[in-house]
């Protein structure tokens, strides 16, 4: 097979594929979809999921509308409260129960997580390259988070957290940042993501968080014109500022 030959050959997808990744739907909704009709190949109607499609010259579309295929989504989510940070779950409400029907069958999932109770900045996508970059320990990016606490605020928390809080288990937690900006608030600064990792470091220092909100990825900052549970998509620019 010539290189031509093979470049030809990556521009293929199935055409299910393509749809669930435009949002059309999930696998089983575009295979209806196709039987019934309501899908179109350079205008020839098509009933088969599974045809290939080269979407660089293809033109599909449903129901007479075109679709563009989109690979890879990428979005801020404001998270709630009492939202789990997950694909799916038996008992509670997951953070992709947020996000538009247009998401449906695109295979997208949380960057990572926060605990329930958590709010703030949450990022989901369906690329999982640029997902390993952000959570991998390796790359050390920064994650800025606002807590509000009960307790006494030691004048050295930002010393203690520094050097390295030792947790209950033993756990040394790598250095941190702790600076106080309000009688009872701190923006923490941390790279690590262990479980509850924010609370069981205040906790180590007598101090209870009775509120936590991410704020911060990188140089993304959570945009506070969103409110809980809304999302918008992040542009180009945006995508590389969690490495920065």
């Amino acid at each position: 097979m010539s290189e031509s030959e093979k470049q030809e050959m990556t521009k293929l997808i199935r055409l299910d594929k393509l749809l669930g990744h435009s949002g059309e739907g999930t696998r089983k909704e575009i295979k209806h979809l196709c039987k019934s009709g309501s899908v179109t190949i350079n205008g020839s109607v098509c009933v088969n999921s599974a045809t290939k499609v080269d979407f660089e010259k293809s033109v599909v579309a449903v129901d007479g509308r075109p679709v563009f295929y989109t690979p890879f989504h990428y979005v801020m989510l404001h998270k709630p409260e009492n939202i789990l940070s997950a694909t799916r779950d038996h008992f509670s409400k997951t953070v992709l129960d947020l996000l538009p029907p247009c998401y449906k069958g695109t295979g997208m999932f949380p960057v990572g997580r926060l605990d329930k109770d958590t709010t703030g900045l949450l990022l989901l996508t369906n690329d999982g390259d640029w997902a390993h970059r952000i959570t991998s320990p390796k790359k050390e990016i920064n994650k800025i988070y606002e807590a509000v606490v009960t307790g006494t605020i030691p004048d050295d928390i930002n010393f203690q957290f520094q050097r390295g809080i030792v947790l209950t288990d033993g756990f040394l937690c790598q250095p941190a940042v702790a600076e106080k900006i309000g009688d009872y608030t701190l923006r923490i600064v941390i790279h690590e993501g262990k479980f509850h990792q924010i609370k069981r470091m205040c906790a180590a220092v007598g101090l209870t968080v009775t509120a936590l909100r991410r704020m911060q990825i990188g140089q993304l900052v959570l945009d506070e014109t969103l409110h809980y549970g809304e999302i918008r998509i992040l542009t180009e620019e945006e995508r590389e500022l969690p490495f920065q």
